[in-house]
């Protein structure tokens, strides 16, 4: 069976889909038979980042549920594999920033994630470095991806980093034709693989010819590039904050389908979406699905992030000035802000101190340095930058892990 995307690109109709490519600005959707967001047919593919790296921890099976339950046509993952040869889902190259290896195996926070074997990797917590309620969940195998996904919402698999992975990419091709799971997941064009590095991508695409592929690529490089990674290659996939709109007519014009990664804010989405993308990729995509349905995506919110100073004049952390992330209440009634926390893309944190109450209309500055708290401004008194200057999102939560606004620059 063919999968989602080449019926795309092979003209055939929505209906069969389930959603049409031909990206255009969502239109008002109608409840499904549970009141559920139901996306129309404007609407891009959508696909959840590392599962729903925004509202759970990367790479995990919480993360995965949440992208299921989205209602998203895909969520990614990132596959490596152990010192022993399991292929696993993690991100980055070292186990530092989103596990507790520094209390497990201290002195190995540094080292490649890919040096550590299997029955390791199970001894890490890879949950608790996003929220406490998250303690205790595991990095996953493959197959637990398989298990999560549905005829409804498939899986992007990413090779990362497959230079310290030999053999990867005979193994996933391996994988997806004889797991069951995975077997039904392609039956049903419910899989893409994906990845940088191009050598990867076309062994890969040597082992599973008939499996969906995406080139990704910082930039979109020009015609004769997009020539050759047809040869190979299904759709392009690249940063939406360096898209350009002779960019999307140079991937379409090589029969190619133009993706989008990560916009994180409603209006980054509607943003790529004006410029002809084909598909989304987030780390929200309940969120995300909302607004492509066009109910609210924040519903009962008082608070929003009016901005994200991420690249001040001068430096970034300095007494009383630096970055900052701007809060400003759009309600009409007071609202308590202290214990609320930022939460960027890349999980570091910043939080709102207590005895901070916003009037209808005010505004708080909330810094990552240090400095003089004052009505209007909160120090988080920390040493170094956190925000990215090249482009970062921001998500707003209340104490009680309630979602209230995500902003993108």
């Amino acid at each position: 069976m063919a999968s989602r995307l080449t019926r795309i690109r092979t003209g055939t109709s929505a209906a069969v889909v389930g959603f049409s490519l031909l990206a255009a600005p969502a239109a008002v959707a109608q409840g499904g038979p549970r009141g559920e967001p139901q996306l129309q047919d404007s609407a891009p593919i959508l696909i959840g980042h590392r599962g729903a790296a925004g509202t759970a921890p990367e790479n995990t099976v919480a993360a995965f549920q949440d992208g299921r339950t989205s209602g998203a046509d895909f969520f990614e993952i990132d596959v490596q594999l152990s010192a022993d040869g399991v292929p696993f889902l993690f991100h980055d190259d070292t186990p530092a920033r989103t596990t507790d290896v520094e209390e497990v195996f201290p002195g190995r926070a540094a080292d490649p994630i890919t040096s550590f074997t299997w029955a390791e990797l199970q001894q890490l917590d890879a949950g608790s470095s996003f929220d406490e309620r998250y303690a205790g969940e595991r990095i996953p195998h493959l197959d637990d991806a398989a298990k999560v996904a549905t005829a409804r919402t498939g899986v992007y698999i990413e090779i990362k980093s497959p230079v310290n992975s030999p053999g990867v990419e005979q193994l996933v091709a391996d994988e997806l034709r004889t797991n069951p799971d995975w077997q039904k997941l392609v039956a049903s064009g419910g899989v893409q693989v994906l990845g940088f590095d191009e050598a990867s991508n076309r062994r890969f695409a040597g082992f599973a010819p008939d499996i969906e592929l995406q080139q990704l690529a910082g930039v979109v490089p020009g015609p004769a590039v997009l020539e050759s990674w047809a040869g190979f290659a299904d759709s392009v996939g690249t940063n939406y904050r360096v898209l350009t709109p002779q960019n999307v007519s140079d991937v379409k014009a090589a029969g190619l389908v133009m993706g989008v990664y990560t916009v994180n804010s409603p209006e980054a989405v509607q943003a790529s979406i004006d410029l002809g993308v084909d598909a989304v990729t987030t780390d929200f995509p309940i969120q995300t699905a909302r607004f492509l349905s066009d109910v609210p995506v924040f519903p009962g919110s008082g608070v929003e992030i009016a901005d994200s100073v991420n690249n001040p004049a001068g430096d970034d952390v300095q007494p009383d000035n630096g970055e900052y992330v701007l809060l400003r209440n759009t309600s009409n009634r007071s609202v308590d802000v202290s214990g609320f926390l930022l939460r960027d893309a890349a999980n570091n944190v910043l939080t709102v101190g207590t005895g901070y109450v916003l009037d209808a209309g005010a505004e708080l500055r909330v810094h990552t340095g240090p400095g003089t708290n004052t009505a209007g401004a909160y120090y988080n008194g920390l040493p170094a930058s956190v925000l990215n200057n090249g482009g970062d999102s921001v998500a707003l939560w209340t104490p009680e892990d309630k979602l209230q606004d995500v902003f993108a620059n």
